[in-house]
């Protein structure tokens, strides 16, 4: 078993063993964070996610974003097997893909690069931005043009996670795409030069 698989193991039992009420409080907590930040202003591009049973609860962040007027938007995959993602705005229809993974369906699909913020999930995170996914590489690959950019211009790319997700370093892939902040309940961390 790789480094990866055994860290990316350890991190999701250490998520895993929080108790309903902790996971509920991060989850406000980090709402809270973001609420006094400039990052959800109206009619910006918002990508966010649906959670999973494990992950941090979205619906109070959801919540927030439509309050605040952001033309949101949620991850739907386009291919399983070349691992494409884009980006689709709410709609009537609530689908659940072959991971399990709850979708919105409809016509209206835009790419990575078309959003202005992208809160993205992950299993852990290190102190230089370092991100670890669940091994499939959907965001990786959708955000893969961000490495190819001499200067950053977006999308601000935002991990939210529980703060036992983080470790103290990650071993990274040429494909890996940092992030350029963190939000736990403990609260904001930058790292390439971004600010609330």
């Amino acid at each position: 078993m790789s480094d990866r698989r055994i860290l990316r193991k350890a991190l999701r039992a250490a998520r895993a063993g929080l108790s309903p009420a902790e996971r509920a409080r991060s989850s406000r907590q980090i709402a809270r964070w973001i609420a006094g930040t400039h990052w959800l202003a109206p009619e910006r591009r918002v990508a966010i996610f649906m959670s999973m049973p494990e992950e941090i609860d979205t619906a109070p962040l959801i919540e927030l974003a439509y309050r605040r007027g952001c033309d949101l938007f949620f991850p739907r995959i386009e291919s399983l097997r070349q691992r494409r993602l884009s980006f689709t705005p709410p709609g009537a229809n609530l689908l659940r893909n072959r991971l399990g993974i709850v979708e919105f369906g409809g016509a209206v699909r835009k790419a990575a690069a078309a959003m202005q913020i992208i809160f993205v999930p992950l299993v852990g995170f290190d102190r230089r931005g370092n991100r670890l996914g669940m091994g499939t590489g959907f965001y990786d690959r959708a955000l893969a043009f961000r490495r190819r950019r001499r200067h950053w211009r977006g999308p601000l790319l935002i991990g939210i996670a529980h703060s036992c997700q983080q470790t103290s370093t990650i071993e990274t892939l040429p494909t890996d795409v940092p992030l350029d902040a963190i939000v736990t309940e403990r609260g904001i961390s930058f790292f390439r030069g971004e600010s609330a």
